[in-house]
């Protein structure tokens, strides 16, 4: 789509935020909203070059009469390249999702206890990172281990405007390593143990359709730390989703009928993902690097507890602040990966 076109969808959809009609359809708002959000930053951009593109053009011509108007030239025509530039960053295709919240799971893997307690470190990190940027977390679902770690543990975070949660945490998705001395250990050993991060944009009803007769639902008692029963009723619900096999349980809350709605949400947001994934294979060459940065099985990051050093092995960033990331400093890891997703862009539409 060119500017031409990009400033006309901008025009219209203005027309139609002001229409309180619109606005009597909550979903048709938000969806308008988003994209008009999306668009603002570009028609910003592009408006302030032609501003200064004018200036430049009127200076240079009293230049020749005033000196004080040659020097503005120099001037204005110092900030035509680096507004040329940042126009040509915004106009490089969004990654769709970029405006959603979204569904995080953290799963406990290879190193039993120390690993849930890895994981517990990791939902404590993502949580305070959500705080300072002002981010809404949900604890949608999770299952504790015996010294307070999790085995797996299910967040919803929701932000706001056009850059939306998705658009910072969708490169945290894959196998997280840790090096450290457990607390199990008595022989101060370091081990290393490995949790799973997985991140979907949470999906709207409107998106995703499921056919009730797809479902198999079952119901079962919730349970605690070491699998005691918590709960004298069977509340906790796990949900099939028959087509894809994809299997969702929620034993959060105490009633069965809200743990359903959580399942479901996080069933959306899985086929959501699936969908778009199965485009993505379809389209490699157009999205290859988002592709990579959801892979499941690669190892992205190292948390070594002994260097207070933090590694992030698909972009080469390393740091020595280990301590500060696990307490919500995430910003720098997270913008080195943005910037090289930034940079294959660029050079993919060059």
């Amino acid at each position: 789509m060119n500017l031409d076109e990009l400033l006309a969808e901008h025009a219209e959809l203005e027309l139609k935020l002001a229409d309180p009609a619109v606005h009597a359809d909550q979903n048709l708002a938000r969806t308008l909203g988003r994209r008009y959000a999306e668009l603002t930053p570009i028609i910003t951009a592009y408006r302030e070059l032609e501003g200064v593109r004018e200036d430049l053009q009127a200076a240079r011509e009293l230049a020749p009469e005033d000196q004080a108007f040659a020097e503005e030239a120099a001037e204005l025509a110092g900030r035509i390249a680096p507004l040329e530039e940042r126009l040509r960053h915004l106009l490089v295709p969004r990654d769709p999702n970029d405006g959603k919240d979204i569904i995080m799971e953290i799963k406990a893997g290879e190193g039993g206890e120390e690993s849930a307690l890895f994981a517990g470190d990791l939902l404590r990190m993502y949580l305070r990172y959500a705080e300072r940027a002002g981010w809404k977390t949900e604890i949608i679902d999770a299952q504790h281990s015996d010294l307070g770690g999790y085995k797996d543990v299910t967040v919803a975070m929701k932000g706001r405007g056009a850059d939306g949660v998705w658009s910072r945490l969708k490169y945290e998705g894959g196998v997280h390593r840790v090096q450290r001395v457990p607390v199990t250990e008595s022989q101060g050993r370091i081990h290393t143990s490995a949790a799973g991060v997985l991140v979907y944009p949470e999906a709207e009803e409107v998106e995703v359709q499921i056919d009730p007769n797809d479902l198999r639902v079952d119901v079962f008692r919730s349970s605690g730390p070491g699998g005691q029963s918590v709960n004298t009723t069977d509340s906790a619900v796990r949900i099939t989703h028959v087509p894809t096999g994809v299997v969702v349980s929620c034993q959060n809350e105490k009633s069965q009928l809200q743990n359903k709605e959580s399942a479901l949400r996080i069933l959306r947001a899985r086929l959501l993902a699936i969908a778009q994934e199965e485009a993505d294979a379809a389209a490699s060459a157009e999205r290859r690097s988002q592709v990579r940065t959801v892979d499941r099985s690669e190892r992205v990051r190292t948390y070594n507890f002994p260097e207070n050093r933090i590694s992030d092995h698909r972009v080469g960033y390393k740091a020595y602040n280990l301590d500060q990331v696990l307490d919500g400093e995430l910003s720098a890891v997270i913008q080195a990966l943005a910037d090289a997703e930034m940079a294959e862009k660029l050079a993919a539409h060059s």
